[in-house]
């Protein structure tokens, strides 16, 4: 009769295990609409770096009030679910190294937000990640369609019409559509990524490569959504 090996396969079936698990990641998200839209956006049309490590992504801040949407609170809250999500994985035999290990993720805009620098300290401390754009999460759509190098002086309107003004941006509403208001264009249309993503990464990268005070109020322009696409959603393509 076979000897069983016990512990042995205990072990091989629980990296079994690991490899089948989804990793889930939790969003805080300071916009109200465009960040949510894009995140099911990229989850709906993204190929998947490995097919084998899936993810699924949940928005916390769906029925948040505005006031609860500021950098600092998105920050506080994220720290609390990520300690919680910790002890669920830790109890379920994971361990900080496996792919399905939770991820927490805020993501937020420089606009006139006060306590950027204390937002990201606290963030890094506690290991819930960042995605952050300055002046605010339209210049990420924009260099989408085209690279900006230039400061806009932490003026979002600036980086939305920029956007609103790109060649066919208007036309992802309908194909008779000539122009949109700031309203429409908070909306984000499968038009405006699908195909656009690996441009819009490497411009973003050559953007930030120029920042290199410690200051992110000065991050003048900057965004890293690309990582939270990446090194969070599993998400190498749209």
């Amino acid at each position: 009769m076979a000897r069983t090996r016990g512990k042995d396969d205990t072990r091989r079936r629980s990296r079994r295990d690991e490899r089948s698990r989804k990793r889930a990641v939790y969003i805080y998200a300071e916009g109200e609409v465009t960040e949510e839209e894009y995140l099911d956006l990229v989850m709906e049309h993204g190929a998947p770096a490995d097919p084998a490590r899936r993810t699924t992504h949940h928005i916390c801040t769906t029925n948040a009030a505005t006031k609860d949407r500021k950098p600092i609170t998105l920050v506080d809250k994220a720290v609390d679910r990520l300690r919680e999500e910790e002890r669920k994985a830790k109890r379920a035999g994971l361990k900080p190294k496996d792919w399905a290990w939770p991820q927490v993720w805020c993501v937020f805009d420089r606009d006139d937000h006060p306590q950027i620098p204390t937002a990201f300290s606290r963030a890094r401390k506690a290991g819930v990640h960042v995605a952050y754009s300055h002046p605010c999460f339209e210049l990420w759509r924009l260099l989408h369609y085209r690279n900006h190098t230039t400061s806009m002086g932490g003026v979002c309107n600036d980086a939305g019409a920029r956007l609103r003004g790109c060649q066919g941006f208007a036309q992802t509403y309908g194909a008779n559509v000539r122009s949109v208001d700031v309203d429409r264009s908070k909306h984000v249309m499968p038009g405006q990524i699908k195909g656009r993503y690996e441009k819009a990464r490497d411009f973003a990268k050559k953007l930030n490569e120029q920042h290199t005070t410690t200051d992110q109020t000065r991050w003048d322009p900057y965004s890293n959504v690309w990582e939270l696409v990446e090194n969070g959603l599993g998400i190498a393509r749209y």
